[in-house]
């Protein structure tokens, strides 16, 4: 079960599981099993701990109820996503009550809040928490940099504290972030060659490419601005199919959710990146 919304916080049946080991015949290693069917999910070092996917999402959710105004939680959804026989997972929450407006000469944007986090039980991935916004007008989902991310491994006992305090810097930061993309809509990059922009800071050329084509059409709806430049990289990041060009294969055990989180990672380094930070008006 690659996407699965909700309107409600209810962990998918398949995920509420306890995680269970058994040694292995090599020395240093041990198997990683679904305490509930029995299933092998993985081998892991004999050091690996982890809490059960369910312990883990209700701590989110118990750090959200917490310090979140229930105002803010009343019209959440829940989007899961999982790969690796639910060994890996991700709980996309949207706050659409906390929105802003994004203007340009030709379009208005409403962004709402956003809250990603991520758990694995096979050692594929650490604990994560990422914060961003989501565009209505097309469902792009944002990611807002590199390094705007709680992580913890899974070899030592995950907390909440990390993620309590970047929550509360998160609520806060969302209204300056939005702001930083209004100034962006605000930037008319009708004179700069985006192309040659692109080609600079994406390594593979075809991709680079197709990316100019996918500036073009969202240009022609949002105007030729930053604005329009960002909303290309996330429209690449949220959307596998033919809308984009950028069509993606499953290619078993549900791997395209995890390319399509690694390509949210590949957005955050771009818009991280000093090309992109320091682009001007021509």
């Amino acid at each position: 079960m690659p996407f699965d919304i909700h309107n409600t916080f209810d962990i998918p049946t398949h995920l509420d599981f306890d995680v269970e080991f058994e040694p292995t015949r090599v020395k240093d290693k041990k198997y990683v099993i679904n305490g509930d069917t029995g299933e092998y999910m993985g081998i892991v070092g004999t050091g690996f701990t982890c809490a059960s996917h369910g312990d883990f999402y209700r701590g989110v959710m118990d750090t959200l109820t917490e310090n979140l105004e229930p105002s803010e939680m009343t019209n959440a959804k829940y989007n899961w996503r999982t790969a690796r026989g639910g060994a890996w997972s991700m709980l996309d929450i949207t706050l659409p009550d906390m929105q802003v407006e994004i203007a340009t000469e030709k379009h208005t944007t409403t962004l709402g809040n956003r809250i990603i986090s991520l758990h694995g039980i096979d050692g594929s991935c650490s604990n994560q928490v990422f914060f961003g916004q989501i565009d209505f007008f097309c469902t792009n989902g944002m990611i807002r940099g590199e390094y705007d991310k709680v992580r913890k491994k899974n070899t030592s006992n995950f907390t909440l504290d990390g993620f309590i305090y970047e929550l509360n810097r998160a609520r806060r930061d969302f209204y300056q972030e939005t702001a930083k993309m209004q100034v962006w809509a605000d930037t008319d990059l009708k004179y700069v060659n985006i192309q040659s922009l692109l080609e600079d800071m994406i390594t593979s050329k075809r991709k680079s490419e197709k990316m100019y084509e996918l500036y073009c059409h969202e240009a022609s709806q949002r105007g030729h601005n930053k604005w329009a430049l960002y909303s290309a990289f996330t429209n690449y990041a949220s959307h596998a199919d033919e809308r984009n060009g950028f069509s993606l294969r499953n290619t078993g055990n549900d791997t395209q959710a995890i390319s399509m989180f690694s390509r949210e990672q590949e957005v955050s380094k771009w818009v991280s990146d000093s090309k992109f930070l320091t682009l001007e008006a021509a």
